[in-house]
């Protein structure tokens, strides 16, 4: 990544390119130099480079629900349906390690080659354990089916392999999606309110996104497009910040689901504008928009809906991700970066893909 930065070589000079310093130390240094202008577009999923500071640009967008998707030749494995019927959270397990192999190889050789395009980062929207109810649901095939306690055994198996045990770095962020009711109609997700019990929703619908928080310590949530009980999700007092933070601990980001914040005001309603869909979304914890709807962020500030210590709350949790994922490191220093490019679609991971289709 040394080779992102060389239009401004700071590295010898601002704190928070500092491999030695502590993480949250170095995302205060980073965060004391950005503008407001500069915050508001890093909580974009195509965020922009930063050239005074040496920070290249990064687009959060990747999938992986089944081996690495959209970036070229990789390993495919069984849909996420299929791999859940094998009942096996060992098998998930490394299935998991191998898409993470492939997913850093890939990372390393465009990241090398200058291209910080969509589906090359190491920041994943996967798995999606929302719970397969009804079958007319068009994204069914993504979950692992029906069982809470099924999704949540093989979602934080599949998560701790993706994201690895290094004690300092990770090896990929993986994301419980889609949090949460995310299950239809699915022509009307958009403006759709699932009214859901009480006994239902914690018995149901969370309990494996508990799972992946508790014991696959996944670093990052989605949003879905719909309500919860009238309150859009990317924008949920009650999910996001009384259950997601406050109940189970949860100290990663949270993302939106693509243009999902858009669907506050155009969809659901419940906003008159963006400025306004942008600044509640901000306030009840989503610290990234996949969308454009968080361009409206400065005027939100200006509007006084929001403060800059608003958007550094979102934003330590941001760049903390991508320091742990070693993006403001020397590659020598991050053991993950010597993952040669040949592992994908290697002989062994094609192995591996027919034994979990048997």
């Amino acid at each position: 990544m040394r080779k992102s930065r060389a239009e401004v070589d700071v590295s010898s000079t601002l704190p928070f390119w500092d491999p030695e310093l502590p993480v949250a130390d170095r995302v205060r240094d980073l965060l004391a130099r950005l503008t407001p202008t500069e915050k508001a577009a890093q909580m974009l999923h195509e965020a922009p480079a930063v050239p005074r500071l040496g920070i290249p640009p990064y687009n959060w967008w990747n999938e992986c629900l089944h081996g690495v998707a959209r970036a070229g030749t990789a390993t495919v494995f069984p849909q996420a349906i299929g791999l859940a019927a094998s009942f096996d959270v060992g098998l998930l397990g490394a299935v998991g390690r191998a898409i993470a192999d492939e997913a850093r190889a890939k990372h390393h050789a465009y990241a090398a080659a200058g291209d910080h395009g969509y589906y090359k980062g190491l920041t994943y929207w996967s798995p999606n354990i929302n719970i397969f109810r009804d079958p007319r649901w068009g994204r069914g095939h993504e979950t692992y089916g029906e069982c809470p306690f099924l999704t949540g055994a093989l979602g934080a198996s599949f998560v701790r392999a993706l994201q690895g045990d290094d004690p300092r770095y990770l090896k990929l962020v993986a994301t419980a999606k889609h949090f949460a009711v995310h299950s239809g109609p699915e022509g009307l997700r958009h403006g759709f309110d699932a009214r859901v019990s009480q006994k239902d929703l914690f018995e149901t619908y969370l309990p494996a996104f508990a799972a992946l928080v508790h014991e696959g310590g996944v670093e990052s949530v989605m949003t879905s497009y719909n309500r919860v009980n009238g309150e859009p999700t990317s924008a949920s007092p009650t999910l996001l910040a009384r259950i997601l933070r406050e109940s189970w601990g949860f100290a990663g980001y949270v993302v939106s689901d693509c243009w999902a914040i858009r669907d506050i005001h155009e969809q659901h309603q419940v906003t008159p504008g963006p400025v306004e869909s942008a600044a509640a979304a901000v306030k009840a914890g989503c610290d990234l928009n996949c969308g454009c709807t968080y361009e409206h962020l400065p005027a939100a500030l200006e509007q006084g809906l929001l403060t800059e210590a608003e958007l550094d709350v979102s934003l330590s949790r941001l760049f903390g991700a991508r320091i742990r994922l070693g993006m403001f490191d020397p590659p020598e220093r991050v053991p993950f970066s010597a993952i040669p490019f040949d592992v994908i679609d290697s002989a062994q991971h094609r192995q591996l893909a027919r034994r979990a289709a048997q």
